[in-house]
């Protein structure tokens, strides 16, 4: 009976063992993720920067020149501002469902808002030819694009991120060790 009772001692224990290497290992692998998360967040930061960077230009190289629409410029600039906010809460936790939503409502205000003033810029031929505003133009598309790439990057990135927290057995830590989805933008 005590050789019995060993066995199944030194049965438990392995056992233990075994699923203590598999919860190192699925905690190791989620935390990996959700840095690739965080890396990806890095080059969404960076488009914005540089979008901010033109944006702030043609703003002020606008206003005179489109007095009558001083609307839809101020609508814009405090667009940019809520986006950089939301921007900013993402930088402190890209992982957050919540932030990459608040994020991406924040983007399509301002996206609507810079259309309008972009709309407004093409009806002044004049206006577009100018080297400083030609210029700050073709640095936010620039920008723009960039933004539209490393999006996509970072969707990629949160895909296998989020499958890995609903897959079984993993899920099972999610809670213990509070891992929640990534959003997408």
């Amino acid at each position: 009976m005590n050789h019995a009772s060993n066995q199944a001692f030194v049965g438990l224990l392995a056992l233990g063992f075994v699923l203590l290497l598999w919860m190192v290992g699925a905690y190791n692998r989620l935390v990996a993720l959700r840095n690739a998360i965080a890396g990806s967040w890095a080059k969404v930061a960076e488009a914005l920067r540089q979008r901010q960077a033109a944006a702030e230009p043609l703003l002020a190289a606008l206003r005179e020149p489109l007095a009558a629409e001083q609307g839809a410029l101020d609508a814009w600039q405090a667009a940019c501002a809520e986006a950089a906010r939301a921007a900013a809460q993402m930088d402190s936790k890209p992982v957050v469902q919540a932030h990459a939503q608040a994020w991406a409502a924040a983007e399509a205000a301002q996206a609507a808002a810079a259309s309008r003033v972009f709309a407004l810029l093409e009806q002044h031929e004049a206006l577009r030819q100018e080297a400083s505003v030609a210029t700050q133009a073709l640095a936010w598309r620039d920008a723009m694009k960039r933004l539209g790439f490393a999006r996509q990057l970072f969707n990629e990135t949160a895909q296998p991120y989020n499958e890995a927290i609903a897959a079984f057995p993993t899920r099972l830590l999610v809670g213990l060790f509070r891992f929640g989805p990534a959003g997408r933008l």
